[in-house]
């Protein structure tokens, strides 16, 4: 009996070391860096008050979003190139932490003028969307515009938001409880994406 005892324990560990050895390759310890030049003030780059509306006709704002880490990506409903990549890579990141409080993800339309309330509402339900958790949300097209630019900085470009300026970016913008930008990440690239899963679980635990 001591013998099936100690084997039993033994496997026990073994079975134990294994598990913290893989879980440790998924989801791996490390600091995330924080993005963005510090203000004149020598206070950190944060992302700046705004104010949208989601798929719902609600009235979200960064308040809604204060100590949650959440994704921003910027997109329209009838591109046809990087955009339906995009919204499945993000459905699939929505769908791994589906009723996770913590984890929101916020999709802004670059044409406002287009994507109407309904038209966003299908397109979230088109791919699933929890609207507890992802937020497809529409507004001042000059203020998403500068979102997109001096926010999240996930856009190079220059313009004032008028009729003629355009932002297409493929890149998802990690955003943790403290308003900070900390990773950017190719949203049509599914191995870029993994990390951004790997990294949200950072956040998590940090």
């Amino acid at each position: 009996m001591l013998r099936w005892g100690v084997v039993a324990f033994i496997t026990m560990i073994a079975i134990v070391w294994a598990y913290n050895i893989l879980t440790t390759e998924r989801h791996p310890a490390h600091t995330l860096p924080v993005y963005g030049e510090k203000n004149d003030d020598s206070t950190e780059h944060k992302i700046a008050d705004w104010k949208f509306v989601d798929q719902n006709g609600q009235l979200l704002s960064q308040k809604d979003l204060d100590d949650k880490i959440y994704v921003a990506d910027f997109f329209f409903t009838t591109c046809e190139g990087i955009c339906p990549k995009m919204s499945t890579q993000m459905e699939r990141v929505a769908r791994q932490f589906k009723g996770t409080e913590l984890i929101h993800f916020l999709s802004h339309t670059v044409k406002p003028s287009e994507d109407s309330v309904s038209v966003l509402k299908a397109y979230a339900d088109f791919h699933n969307a929890d609207p507890k958790q992802w937020h497809f949300v529409t507004g001042d097209k000059k203020d998403i515009y500068e979102m997109a630019r001096t926010s999240y900085l996930c856009a190079a470009s220059e313009g004032d938001g008028g009729p003629d300026d355009f932002v297409h970016t493929q890149f998802f913008t990690l955003i943790d409880q403290d308003r900070r930008i900390r990773g950017f990440y190719d949203g049509t690239d599914s191995v870029e994406v993994n990390k951004l899963i790997d990294d949200i679980y950072v956040l998590m635990n940090d």
